[in-house]
């Protein structure tokens, strides 16, 4: 019987999963997801040190003439302390007098004879001073199990002097074809036969979110040899496959998984397009056998497929997010089942693709999100509130847009 869209949802985030993890150096760990709770190792800044060049002076000196008695660079451990009526020269990252109360930069002084200086400007107590832990606290949370290391947290890693990090192994995907009617992309078809795109989509798409991925090949339409294929897959944590052409396919694939002891985890969501999905394991190898039609496999995939591949990457965030827009023009639809519909965002506006059958291939090349429908809804009217998720989202346009944000 077929689920909901909610309930499907709510069993693959409630999946418990036993991953394995590896240990690799930071430079390695860009899109990995960290297995482990890193915590600072010292404070930084390390010390109070100046976030100019310039002087380092006692804030109540601030209207006197000024004796310049040292200088410190960065890098130096000059233990030196100001007294009454002195300055340091300092340079920015050295480490400050420890009586010290303010930094001048070297732009709002006024050099005088025999090496004293004058301020120009007002003085504020505590300018221009980094101070110890400001930016890191000792003993401070950085990176949580479950988060993706990318460029930020790699700069916290290294500003600890962390070489190497234990992240989750990516998650190994088996793709297979099935139906004979359908051929490769690389072989040579009839006019009146078709190529099969499912699966180098699916390759792609999961190798695209972070799994490494294996092309097991074709099945033949014989319940044996997809019982051979998905036998030599149970290795793997996810087999992703699609259904034929026909009924008669479809139930030819599912016999060969019975047979093989699978468990279903449901068959059939009440969603438009892609109600034909079964989702089950064999073993400890997760099964996705998405509809056979090209766009309903691709967006069943981006609503559930990417909610499996996070749990199964180790990912803590796994549940879909939205960026609310308007809808460009109103929109008509059928009440009964959960629609998803394929469309592109600008960043204001989401505009439906004129073409969504669910046959088509063409679609998502022109789209970078979606939108999920309540079985409810009948119209959204033009300029309507609506949540999208995302699909290709590196957030450019071919179109110059003003970005600043204005009163």
């Amino acid at each position: 019987m077929a689920i909901n869209v909610q309930t499907a949802i709510e069993i693959i985030s409630n999946l418990t999963l036993d991953l394995n993890f590896e240990i690799i150096p930071i430079e390695n760990a860009s899109g990995r997801i960290s297995a482990e709770e890193i915590f600072a190792t010292s404070f930084l800044p390390k010390f109070d040190n100046s976030a100019m060049d310039g002087y380092a002076i006692i804030y109540e000196d601030k209207d006197n003439e000024l004796n310049v008695i040292d200088t410190i660079f960065a890098g130096d451990n000059n233990n030196k302390l100001l007294e009454k009526n002195t300055c340091i020269k300092i340079m920015t990252g050295a480490k400050m007098p420890n009586n010290s109360t303010a930094i001048i930069p070297k732009e709002d002084i006024e050099e005088l004879n025999d090496n004293k200086i004058r301020i120009l400007k007002n003085v504020k107590e505590s300018q221009h001073i980094r101070y110890i832990g400001e930016d890191i606290k000792l003993n401070e949370l950085l990176i949580n199990i479950g988060d993706e290391i990318n460029f930020s947290k790699i700069t916290l890693l290294a500003s600890q002097g962390i070489s190497h990090i234990k992240v989750y192994q990516k998650p190994k995907v088996v793709v297979f074809a099935s139906g004979e009617e359908l051929k490769l992309h690389y072989e040579k078809i009839e006019s009146f036969q078709i190529y099969n795109s499912n699966t180098p989509t699916f390759i792609s798409r999961a190798k695209e979110l972070g799994c490494e991925v294996v092309f097991m090949g074709q099945a033949k339409d014989t319940i044996e040899d997809i019982k051979n294929l998905v036998n030599n897959s149970l290795n793997a944590d996810l087999i992703i496959t699609s259904g034929g052409v026909s009924v008669g396919d479809a139930d030819f694939t599912k016999e060969a998984f019975y047979e093989l002891g699978f468990e279903t985890l449901f068959d059939g969501i009440n969603v438009k397009p892609g109600k034909p999905t079964v989702f089950g394991k064999i073993n400890n190898t997760y099964i996705l056998n998405l509809p056979g039609n090209p766009l309903a496999s691709a967006l069943i995939f981006e609503m559930f497929g990417k909610i499996l591949i996070q749990k199964l990457l180790g990912e803590k965030n796994i549940y879909p997010n939205y960026i609310l827009g308007k809808i460009k023009d109103s929109f008509f639809t059928k009440k009964g089942k959960t629609t998803l519909i394929p469309g592109f965002f600008d960043g204001e506006y989401f505009e439906v693709s004129q073409k969504r059958s669910p046959g088509m291939v063409s679609v998502l090349n022109s789209c970078n999100s979606m939108i999920c429908i309540d079985n409810e809804v009948e119209k959204l009217e033009k300029d309507s509130l609506i949540k999208i998720l995302p699909i290709n989202w590196k957030f450019f346009s071919d179109i110059k847009k003003d970005f600043l944000t204005h009163e």
